[in-house]
């Protein structure tokens, strides 16, 4: 089976990136063709005045994939501006897509609204609007078989199989698989103040921070708001730090941090240090094996896999041009 998802390069992974996105990649790469990629055009939708560098961070965002176990042996790691099928592709696509179909897109809507009451910035653009499409030319280009989201993702699926059924009924012409969702578990990781984990709100924890740095965030994260002494009995489920230990720990800690909490037989700080023990057993093999990357090595990945997305994407825009500009369908 082949699966192709991408991730957008506007700044350092945090924990939370790792849950939701990167331990579903890894497993997903054991036994099925991945395609992974960096996508470094979408990063412009919507932050196209944040002057990043793209380049640089695209090159990190791999070193972060490859340090967190994603396998250059077994998945293809590629950067999306470096295939131009693409753009080219997603210039076509935007030609027979109705403008409803985008305009009524929940997640478009939705990240409008956000934006506007939080006074931030103005994403009313033509990019952002088709953001849809671009992502369908990114999935059926390599006929993805398999596109892993979450709940919240799936109208912008739902508008990639409309786009490729439209596709194929004005042309005659059956070129693209249309792509199925891989409906994923996405645990959502509150950042340490328990509002969501972003780097704007500087609540969250990176795949890159030291023991020391990750201490000095545990150390005043939220916890039961009722316990306001050691000797006060607490519950769990109401503590932002126990979310942390569910995802991190071991059975035996969650339970003794568990127990502990109830019946006030330890305090937040000792639990706080249980918890960085657990997240440094993740998190310390990575940065171990990011300092071994060096950027030439980088280089060497993303070029490779470069080379094996455009050998796929030329011989698929060949496919669509034929049909679209010759009126003819030309199928293996």
């Amino acid at each position: 089976m082949r699966i192709v998802s991408g991730m957008r390069p506007t700044g350092k992974l945090h924990l939370g990136h790792y849950l939701g996105v990167l331990k579903n990649w890894i497993d997903l790469q054991k036994e099925n063709e991945c395609f992974f990629f960096v996508a470094d055009w979408h990063a412009l939708s919507t932050s196209y005045e944040d002057k990043l560098n793209l380049k640089n961070l695209s090159k990190e965002l791999v070193k972060d994939w490859i340090a967190a176990g994603i396998d250059p042996d077994k998945s293809t790691i590629f950067i999306q501006s470096n295939i131009k099928e693409h753009s080219e592709l997603y210039v076509i696509l935007n030609m027979i897509t109705p403008l409803g179909w985008l305009e009524r897109n929940p997640t478009y809507k939705d990240q409008l609204q956000q934006l506007q009451e939080k006074g931030g910035k103005d994403i009313r653009t033509g990019g952002f609007l088709t953001y849809p499409v671009l992502q369908t030319a990114d999935i059926i280009l390599y006929d993805a078989n398999k596109v892993p989201i979450g709940e919240d993702q799936r109208p912008h699926l739902e508008i990639a199989r409309e786009i490729v059924r439209r596709f194929h009924h004005l042309f005659d012409c059956e070129i693209f698989t249309e792509p199925q969702e891989l409906l994923s578990p996405t645990p959502r990781l509150l950042g340490l103040d328990g509002r969501k984990m972003s780097k704007s709100y500087n609540n969250a924890i990176y795949l890159t921070d030291t023991k020391d740095e990750i201490w000095q965030k545990l150390r005043v994260a939220k916890t039961d708001p009722q316990r306001v002494r050691k000797t006060d009995p607490g519950d769990p489920q109401k503590c932002l730090v126990f979310d942390y230990h569910k995802a991190f720990s071991d059975e035996e800690t969650i339970k003794k941090v568990e127990e502990g909490c109830k019946n006030a037989t330890i305090g937040c700080i000792e639990c706080k240090k249980w918890c960085l023990e657990s997240i440094e057993k993740v998190l310390e093999p990575m940065r171990e094996k990011r300092a071994t990357l060096n950027d030439e090595y980088i280089d060497n990945i993303i070029n490779e896999g470069n080379q094996k997305a455009k050998d796929i994407a030329s011989k698929k825009m060949q496919k669509v041009n034929e049909a679209v500009f010759e009126i003819k369908c030309s199928i293996d």
